[in-house]
């Protein structure tokens, strides 16, 4: 049977504010990829977010970005691989100290927005996330996108490397995510967003917003959790993956 892990985004609320629909989407997804403080989180929704996985059977991943609080990571910002590299390091710490705490394993860490997206296309910034997870966990998954520099820097620095696709971000012919300040970057009928996820999990595949085929390796779905269509996406695509023989299980048992 052929196995796919289903990812989120969680603990991006931050004091006062509430970000994401986390409660909900937990029950679906088998991996969850934790803000760390930089981006999105504080250390009350980390810890909350640590043990709300932990009973929900979810397996935890850090998700580490720009310190950028003001533009949630998704701004790009000009950072040395020394920078980046110590940026990953200290939000892996932070969060494994809640992990400690709660008796969980970190799973993966999968780099947020502008730092993710960056790194895709930059083999010097890869290597240093890869580098940065080598010297504090080398059994810490590094989950980036499909066909990513991320990806061949974790496989030269010796990490397993998981590829992620998404189910509700347009892509690019060169495979690379269409930005989010284009029209149609985000996918919002759900129907057209199951179709996608199948269609890449089982036949390697997608549809680019110009037209072309492009092939693609699908180890991980991300579904994010501060899309309004969050929870009927993750439900429905568990379900649709459910029925064409797929099971769904975390990524630590699937690369």
């Amino acid at each position: 049977m052929c196995k796919v892990d289903l990812n989120s985004d969680l603990g991006e609320s931050f004091g006062a504010y509430t970000i994401g629909l986390d409660s909900e989407v937990i029950q679906y997804v088998s991996s969850a990829n934790v803000a760390c403080g930089y981006h999105a989180g504080d250390p009350l929704v980390m810890d909350k977010t640590v043990a709300a996985a932990k009973s929900a059977g979810v397996a935890v991943g850090a998700h580490p970005g720009y310190p950028d609080l003001m533009g949630f990571g998704r701004r790009n910002m000009v950072c040395s691989p020394k920078e980046v590299k110590a940026y990953i390091q200290y939000q892996l710490g932070a969060l494994m100290a809640f992990t400690a705490a709660r008796g969980v394993k970190l799973q993966h860490c999968k780099p947020h927005g502008s730092l993710y997206n960056m790194a895709a296309k930059d083999m010097d910034l890869s290597l240093a996330i890869a580098e940065a997870i080598v010297e504090v966990d080398k059994n810490i998954i590094l989950m980036g996108l499909a066909g990513s520099k991320m990806l061949e820097a974790g496989r030269q620095m010796g990490l397993r490397v998981a590829s992620e696709v998404f189910a509700d971000r347009a892509y690019q012919a060169d495979g690379s995510l269409v930005p989010r300040k284009q029209p149609g970057a985000v996918i919002h009928d759900k129907d057209e967003a199951i179709a996608r996820t199948i269609r890449m999990v089982t036949e390697g595949k997608v549809t680019a917003i110009t037209g072309e085929e492009v092939s693609i390796d699908a180890h991980s779905i991300c579904v994010h959790g501060d899309n309004p269509s969050a929870v009927e996406f993750v439900k429905n695509i568990r379900a649709s993956l459910s029925a064409q023989g797929v099971e769904i299980a975390p990524i630590a048992e699937i690369v």
